[in-house]
């Protein structure tokens, strides 16, 4: 008897049991955005490598341990997306969207990248994307949170609670880099191997870390706030307005930074207290610069994603 191919590591069925599962959140999800005004895409999981070295960055952990990247026939180097958004402004520039344009839009579907399977986080996990392009106002960041709020409420989801930061433009952030490095370069007998790798490339995912045995150290980092520009401020104060305005429950974490170095200002995190070390559900924020950096002129932009893992 031949011997049984087992599915890849990391990649799982969906089984009859579990389809209605899924189709209830694409049922709910599907009905939120649309009713916020979002349009739906669907976009192929395979891209040209560079487009996720030049939005995530080359020096991310994505980018350098984690994506399924091949050299295809005609020695094109191709990867499996590891994330949606790129792919989504990808698309805007591809078909010319953005010309005088605004975009709300979402998308779902598999993303892959090549790291230890472990409980809920999977090589192959399913995710939803939704993005807003063109949008400048802190309304729209509020608006953003304010959906996934909703659709938290819609899927019986009572135990998520809202964490807000702010990182201030790439300007900004300049001088709080060297900050850090002088002050983690302090200590670097205590860093372990990737904050080392970090420290001079991008020292603001240090205080990412999820090392136990760094904690205390990034406790006592200093924090971004005295080095915001005031533009930065003025948008991250109204957005707290905002959110207060119509009722919205938030805390605030100044060591909250996202792993992905398109983002700017806005930076916020769905999390619970049900999946033990896993406990974030939902992370997003704003991208001002990536358009540009994907080569589209200068587009303010925001978005959010549900963490990488097996939903629902």
């Amino acid at each position: 008897m031949a011997e049984l191919i087992q599915p890849v590591r990391g990649m799982n069925d969906i089984l009859a049991e579990d389809a209605p599962l899924w189709e209830k959140l694409e049922r709910a999800a599907a009905d939120v955005f649309k009713a916020y005004g979002y349009t739906q895409v669907r976009l192929p999981v395979l891209e040209r490598t560079e487009l996720f070295k030049r939005s995530i960055g080359e020096l991310t952990d994505i980018v350098e341990k984690e994506m399924y990247t091949f050299t295809d026939r005609n020695g094109d180097s191709l990867t499996l997306r590891p994330e949606a958004t790129a792919s989504v402004v990808r698309a805007c520039l591809s078909n010319g969207l953005l010309h005088n344009q605004q975009q709300k839009l979402w998308c779902s579907g598999p993303m892959f990248r090549r790291e230890k399977p472990q409980k809920g986080r999977y090589r192959q996990f399913h995710q939803l994307s939704v993005e807003a392009l063109g949008f400048a106002e802190p309304e729209t960041d509020a608006e953003l949170i304010a959906m996934s709020a909703r659709l938290w409420k819609r899927l019986g989801l009572t135990s998520a609670k809202l964490e807000l930061n702010t990182i201030g433009t790439p300007q900004s952030r300049l001088a709080y880099k060297q900050v850090l490095v002088d002050y983690f370069g302090q200590h670097r007998e205590l860093l372990d191997e990737d904050s080392l790798r970090r420290l001079e490339r991008n020292p603001l995912r240090i205080l990412d870390s999820k090392n136990p045995a760094l904690a205390e150290l990034i406790a006592a980092a200093p924090l971004l706030e005295g080095f915001l520009d005031d533009d930065s401020r003025a948008h991250f104060d109204r957005v707290q307005t905002l959110l207060t305005d119509v009722g919205m429950a938030y805390t605030l974490n100044p060591r909250l930074v996202r792993g992905l170095d398109y983002y700017s200002r806005t930076v916020f995190e769905w999390v619970t207290d049900r999946l033990g070390a896993q406990s974030a559900i939902c992370s997003g924020g704003r991208y001002d610069g990536l358009v540009a950096q994907l080569g589209g002129r200068d587009t303010p932009a925001s978005g959010w994603a549900p963490v990488r893992r097996a939903w629902p």
